[in-house]
């Protein structure tokens, strides 16, 4: 993978990302690996949906299309979920076969494509500037409700970090992840629902845990996934 010039040697792979250009590059070659992997899970303890939105709840709540899961219409108590980051069903015309998921960064918008001119599109946070990336991999390896285990060196910057995180509501990669061939990035949950709609992870697509797991439900390993160049989406807001 290239990722300017800093990001090569750490991920060994073939998916070409597509980094800002000038500045950000720059900065992006100063950070360390450990300021790389940390970013994507970089949350402070569950202070999102309700403590009434257990597993059972979120389970019910997936499996709607046009409007936001329960307890996910309010984001951290502070802000409602605007409607065209709400799971929907929508137009959406794309040579991609049916099943595949794509990723419009530019948006922050998640299609899976149903066929037929249509496709569920999902609200999604993506990278931030300088860690946005675009290409195509498939889904490699698929998990619910996640455990997290920083990595030695991310330890090591950040003492105070937990070595272990068990997979549940106050995990920063949500209730389901999906892995990206074998990049580090992953489609995942999160216990941070406000960062739906922002730039603000290393490269990560999070979703709100109900709507991660109705895209659970519809894939399997070997999915397609494409994400958009910034070149390649149109602005739709």
């Amino acid at each position: 993978m290239r990722h300017g010039t800093a990001l090569g040697g750490l991920f060994g792979i073939a998916l070409l990302l597509s980094p800002a250009a000038g500045s950000d590059a720059v900065a992006q070659s100063s950070r360390s690996r450990s300021d790389m992997l940390f970013e994507p899970w970089k949350a402070a303890p569950h202070r999102g949906a309700p403590p009434s939105l257990t597993r059972e709840r979120l389970g019910r709540a997936d499996m709607g299309q046009g409007v936001a899961a329960p307890g996910d219409d309010t984001l951290n108590g502070r802000r409602s979920l605007p409607s065209h980051l709400r799971r929907q069903t929508v137009d959406y015309p794309t040579s991609e076969p049916a099943s595949t998921i794509i990723v419009d960064t530019a948006n922050t918008y998640l299609y899976f494509v149903l066929g037929n001119g249509q496709a569920i599109r999902y609200g999604i946070g993506v990278g931030r500037e300088g860690f946005i990336w675009s290409g195509r991999e498939r889904v490699s390896r698929m998990a619910e409700w996640p455990n997290w285990r920083p990595p030695a060196d991310m330890v090591a910057r950040s003492p105070d970090l937990p070595d272990f995180v068990p997979g549940g509501l106050d995990n920063p990669l949500g209730a389901r992840a999906l892995y990206l061939g074998d990049t580090l990035y992953r489609i995942h949950g999160t216990n941070e629902p406000s960062s739906i709609g922002t730039f603000a992870s290393s490269g990560c697509i999070r979703m709100l845990n109900a709507d991660v797991i109705d895209l659970y439900r519809r894939v399997s390993l070997g999915t397609q996934v494409v994400v958009l160049a910034n070149s390649q989406s149109t602005r739709t807001r």
